[in-house]
């Protein structure tokens, strides 16, 4: 893939509302993770359209910051690697199968994508990516298994990265509970991985991405806003939500443009929704 230009850079930044340093630092992918995830929303929306979904850098640009669109971990995590790397940070794409409402026993496809960071000799991870958990900063990653049960805080949820029976696992807490954000060996997502993972995730029958319409952003104050099928929730960093039900597909389109910034023309109608939502 060809590298983002100096006017796509600067486009970007506008995008996501960040004016600060552009050096390879560890505040600065820091600052930048937070305003990607609070300025870009995680959507599925055009998996539920049958919009094809493309991971071209002139197509996630065009998507994400021209169209002011949002996307899943394929387009939002592969953006935010030409970004780093632009900025002259060692980014590796990792691949990983997310256990989100998953128990252990269930073996879910390994169909996302998320950053490792190589910085002065300690590694990082980020993810603009996993939907309503989606990191607002990096957090440190021990591969050697050193420390690996360390609780990290986040302008959000606190989050820690575990190793059990040869696989690491990435955990948010809420309130008290440790649950399994996803799993991971450390194995490298090369773009034609991705590309496969998007397809299966994008168009396969079975991907719950053609059957859930799912949007979410971070807030202030360690807020979170989802919106899943016809239910728009606030979450607090706590894990307390309170709810609010989506009654036709007019309040639909009203709700992601109010709280999530995604405008569609009047009569958009997302499949299978259309009956579900009146």
């Amino acid at each position: 893939m060809r590298s983002l230009t100096p006017a796509e850079l600067d486009a970007y930044f506008a995008r996501v509302a960040y004016t600060g340093p552009r050096e390879p630092t560890l505040p600065v992918l820091h600052a930048i993770t937070s305003a990607h995830t609070r300025s870009v929303p995680f959507e599925n929306l055009d998996a539920l359209l049958g919009t094809p979904i493309e991971l071209t850098v002139d197509a996630l640009v065009d998507k994400i910051v021209h169209r002011r669109r949002g996307g899943y971990c394929f387009e939002q995590n592969g953006l935010f690697l030409e970004v780093l790397t632009a900025l002259g940070f060692a980014v590796t794409p990792l691949s990983a199968r997310v256990r989100l409402d998953r128990p252990r026993e269930v073996v879910p496809p390994r169909t996302h994508l998320f950053l490792r960071v190589d910085l002065d000799g300690e590694t990082w991870l980020t993810d603009v990516g996993i939907g309503g958990v989606s990191l607002t900063c990096a957090i440190g990653w021990e591969p050697d298994g050193a420390d690996e049960q360390r609780a990290q805080q986040t302008p959000h949820e606190p989050r820690r990265v575990v190793r059990e029976g040869g696989k690491w696992f990435h955990q948010v807490r809420f309130g008290q509970q440790w649950a399994d954000v996803y799993e991971f060996t450390g194995e490298e997502m090369p773009l034609v991985d991705r590309e496969v993972g998007n397809w299966y995730t994008s168009a396969h029958p079975q991907s719950h991405f053609r059957h859930r319409l799912m949007v979410a952003r971070a807030g202030d104050q360690g807020r979170r806003l989802t919106l899943t099928d016809t239910e728009l929730k606030v979450r607090d960093r706590d894990g307390h939500a309170e709810s609010t039900p989506i009654g036709s597909p007019d309040e639909l389109l009203t709700a992601l443009d109010e709280h999530f910034g995604l405008r569609f023309a009047p009569g958009t109608r997302f499949a299978p929704l259309t009956a579900a939502a009146t």
